[in-house]
């Protein structure tokens, strides 16, 4: 037992370790936050989801293309910003990251995974997104461990606790994976 408390003190106090940021350093997110899509600059409300992994973006008109012997994906972001009320739709291409096969009760359905930038706060952060049609979903997008690990600390009883605050022309920084983080696939 002694063994286990003083293995995890080890790991708290290492520099490499998960304790990085002190926790009373690292924001606090809500359940629900408003996030703001870049470069598009809607603000649309995403549920934080600790039970999935990868993010998912609510995207339509999903087309697959070559581009230079890579594979790509054509799709729009049609989304309504939380703050004008308005609707916001803008084609992306971004190149594929992999396909991502998600099972459920009524069988299984592929998906294009692509990497976005969104404002969380007042950070950019890169990150993947599975692309699908969430228009039957209370959230345009979801945002699943691997992002959650960048943001901070996820309060479960709370929602809308931090507003996007980066400028348009905003971009993520260079991000070196950490040690602790979420796979890279």
């Amino acid at each position: 037992m002694r063994y286990c408390a003083v293995a995890l003190a080890a790991l708290l106090l290492s520099p490499s370790g998960w304790a990085e940021q002190a926790p009373q350093e690292r924001p606090v997110y809500g359940w629900v936050e408003k996030i703001k899509i870049m470069p598009l600059g809607a603000i649309v409300a995403a549920k934080l989801d600790s039970g999935a992994l990868t993010s998912s973006m609510h995207a339509t008109d999903i087309e697959y293309f070559e581009r230079d012997g890579e594979e790509w994906v054509r799709f729009r972001i049609e989304v309504e910003d939380k703050q004008s009320k308005e609707p916001v739709s803008e084609v992306f291409e971004r190149q594929l990251v992999r396909d991502q096969t998600v099972r459920g009760a009524g069988g299984s359905d592929e998906r294009p995974v692509v990497m976005l930038e969104i404002c969380a706060g007042n950070e950019v952060y890169r990150e993947q997104f599975a692309l699908r049609d969430r228009e039957q979903m209370n959230y345009p997008a979801l945002l699943g461990r691997r992002t959650i690990q960048h943001l901070g600390l996820l309060d479960v009883t709370a929602t809308f606790l931090v507003e996007p605050a980066c400028e348009s022309d905003a971009r993520a920084p260079a991000r070196r994976p950490r040690q602790g983080d979420i796979g890279n696939a």
